[in-house]
């Protein structure tokens, strides 16, 4: 098997088989040529090619979302490596591990007017867990043409650390941030970057490895629960009549049943869960804006909690975050092992652990419950809500509401269902659905850009079928995204095109102005069907709740190719359907 014949290429190659990081997400280039040969050629690998760096990025972080390890992206030098930014920052913020690997010129070149380079050392700062700048190998001089080795003895720096460094040092240092970076990204959870220069020939093969990496020891050690804090949260809780728990973003089956029957038996306890929680029990309160905005200011105050207790990823819900923030509890913790957002300005604890290791613990020493109407009080509001949600969409016309009723109500069981942002996770909120949707959506930074590419990439990675659901703008911003050849034949895009940006009628604002549609709506008349064709996709269409019903009775059925579903809703109704709405339930 051929090899990289430069040691710095062969040593990230090597340790990251070492550490078992298989997905590697290549985008094209020359400087990261050593890279590129030390991965493809090793069968280890699973490799991929994706052109696009955004897209390649948002791709890398779909499989590593639905594997919950590390997964790696390898760009050229240049401008290539900020095209990473927005699905660093969704990483960042969603914790989900990804291994950006930049390939860089030497020092010496850098800032002088040679092409193809930026300053990359840190251009991610804080939005990275950890940043690397490897050092190049130590080189023999001899063997390099006058021309290229001039530029080496003016610069002071470079001669110390090319002569004087040796590369044995060089070696390990490179090694400790390799190895530091693969346990960050998965301890820790988010992005982290690691920088490469490499200095020409970049082509070069060997047969046999020259380097040996180190054994790595891991030096980082989990938190241990303390008995008596654990204790001392018991007593707290059980001393508390109106406990409220919030979830926000959580991976599938990650909350034992023990738990969650707990939660859900306890009546001055109320779960409020949302549409990428994943948590389902038939005493918890899904669907929180339907519940909370049409209460008015006696019910707002039966509603607030003595002890809020949060744990999960970001929360979609602007009503709860509004709510909170005016009716405060008098304790909040926020269960999560690295992170402890003080979202509502409240916050009294954070218990650095997984939620489900806290309340194994913590619940068995809970020795009472308190007498409370808490939950019995809002599970009959609750009840009323979904009466008059039922009443509300038998009478509304074809729209994106009554869309959403139709098309969650016909997905698949078993399937993973990625959401895009904006107005499309918002309508999925005010609906149902089953346990065994898995549900996910780039909550982190909540951004329209990279929906399309993380869905594919986490449909190549799961043998469960992948049904994406997004607005108009969100898919043509992202349709780079379906270029590339690993798109399964199952995987399904509903497109929900309703000529703008639908949500932005919604908020306060002066509506139907030019102005208005231009620079906030942004109404277009885009269709996806020249998409479809350019990229391999069956395209079906449409425009009304008959040829929607017709369309969903094959949609999902397997074929030979990906299928997108376009339905066009009416652009100027929208709004009022959905503000109405909130009237009616109340």
């Amino acid at each position: 098997m051929p090899y990289p014949k430069i040691p710095l290429a062969q040593t990230v190659v090597q340790l990251f088989k070492l550490r078992n990081i298989k997905h590697i997400v290549i985008s094209p280039g020359s400087r990261n040529a050593p890279l590129t040969i030390g991965f493809t050629q090793d069968s280890f690998f699973q490799c991929y090619s994706i052109v696009d760096e955004r897209c390649a990025a948002f791709f890398a972080l779909g499989i590593a979302q639905q594997i919950q390890q590390p997964v790696a992206v390898v760009c050229t030098s240049g401008s290539a490596l900020v095209n990473y930014f927005p699905a660093v920052t969704e990483a960042f913020y969603s914790q989900i591990p990804l291994l950006i690997l930049s390939a860089d010129r030497p020092k010496h070149l850098l800032e002088i007017g040679d092409g193809q380079t930026i300053m990359q050392n840190d251009v991610f700062g804080k939005h990275v867990l950890f940043s690397t700048n490897l050092k190049l190998d130590v080189k023999d001089e001899q063997s390099l043409p006058n021309d290229e080795s001039i530029p080496i003895f003016k610069n002071i720096e470079n001669r110390v650390e090319r002569f004087l460094g040796l590369q044995k040092d060089i070696q390990e240092f490179n090694e400790f941030g390799i190895q530091k970076s693969i346990s960050v990204a998965q301890q820790q959870l988010g992005p982290v970057h690691i920088n490469i220069p490499f200095d020409e020939p970049l082509y070069d093969l060997v047969d046999e490895i020259t380097i040996t990496p180190k054994p790595y020891k891991n030096e980082i050690k989990p938190a241990k629960l303390d008995d008596f804090q654990v204790k001392n949260f018991a007593e707290r809780w059980q001393n508390s009549e109106r406990k409220m728990v919030l979830v926000g973003v959580n991976y599938p089956d990650s909350i034992d049943d023990y738990v969650l029957n707990e939660l859900a038996n306890e009546d001055s306890v109320i779960v409020l869960t949302e549409t990428t929680s994943n948590l389902h029990n038939a005493q918890f309160f899904p669907g929180i804006d339907k519940l909370i905005m049409p209460l008015n200011d006696d019910e707002l105050s039966q509603f607030q909690p003595d002890l809020l207790v949060t744990f999960g990823g970001m929360i979609v819900s602007k009503r709860i975050k509004a709510f909170l923030r005016k009716y405060k509890p008098k304790e909040h913790w926020h269960i999560h092992p690295n992170r402890a957002y003080d979202t509502f300005f409240s916050l009294s604890a954070h218990i650095p652990h997984e939620p489900n290791v806290f309340f194994n613990a913590m619940l068995p020493k809970v020795t009472h419950h308190k007498k409370s109407e808490y939950k019995n009080f809002f599970l009959k509001i609750r009840q009323i809500r979904r009466t008059k949600h039922t009443e509300y969409l038998q009478q509304i016309p074809f729209s994106d509401f009554k869309v959403f009723d139709l098309v969650l109500n016909n997905l698949p069981k078993n399937i993973v269902l990625q959401v895009g942002n904006s107005s499309t996770i918002r309508y999925t909120q005010l609906f149902q659905l089953p346990k065994s949707i898995d549900v996910f959506c780039n909550r982190g930074t909540s951004g329209i850009d990279g929906s399309t590419s993380t869905a594919i990439g986490s449909a190549t990675i799961n043998k469960k079928q992948t049904v994406f659901i997004t607005g108009d703008l969100s898919f043509f911003y992202d349709s780079n995204g379906l270029w590339n050849n690993y798109t399964p034949k199952n995987f399904r895009i509903i497109v929900v095109n309703n000529q703008g940006g639908g949500i932005f009628r919604i908020l306060p604002g002066h509506k139907n102005t030019d102005n208005f549609d231009t620079f906030f709506e942004t109404k277009h008349q885009l269709q996806a069907k020249p998409i479809c064709e350019l990229h391999g996709f069956q395209y079906q269409k449409a425009s009304d709740e008959a040829s929607l019903k017709r369309a969903l009775t094959s949609f999902f059925r397997a074929g030979k190719k990906p299928k997108l579903l376009e339905i066009f809703t009416p652009r100027t109704q929208n709004d009022d359907i959905l503000l109405d709405y909130f009237k009616f339930i109340k």
